[in-house]
């Protein structure tokens, strides 16, 4: 697993709002938009939000999300699975990523 620093959800929920809430929500029995709802996202296989459209690339993934997933596709989705129709470029710098993952491990769980 990849040496994930400690992220700040504060500032994971900012970058949320910037990135990320134009195409997704984390409310429990949240809408999908142009992505799926991410509530429920930790443990849960790529491509299996009940009632989202994915590419088959997602649903072929075969990975479960979780810190150490999120953390190498939120660097760059395209390249972790290729086909994806997430048009999202990823986030490079280190401690973005760890506050994003940190926000989305507290508001996307039950």
């Amino acid at each position: 697993m990849a040496d994930i620093p400690v992220g700040d959800a504060t500032k994971g929920k900012k970058l949320f709002v910037q990135r990320c809430d134009q195409c997704h929500t984390v409310d429990k029995g949240g809408k999908h938009k142009t992505g799926p709802n991410l509530h429920g996202l930790f443990g849960r296989k790529t491509g299996q939000a009940p009632g989202f459209s994915y590419t088959d690339a997602n649903k072929n993934k075969g990975i479960t999300w979780g810190e150490d997933t999120l953390w190498v596709y939120l660097e760059n989705p395209k390249k972790y699975i290729p086909g994806t129709k997430m048009i999202f470029a990823g986030l490079k710098k280190k401690k973005e990523r760890a506050d994003l993952i940190a926000y989305l491990k507290a508001s996307t769980s039950n």
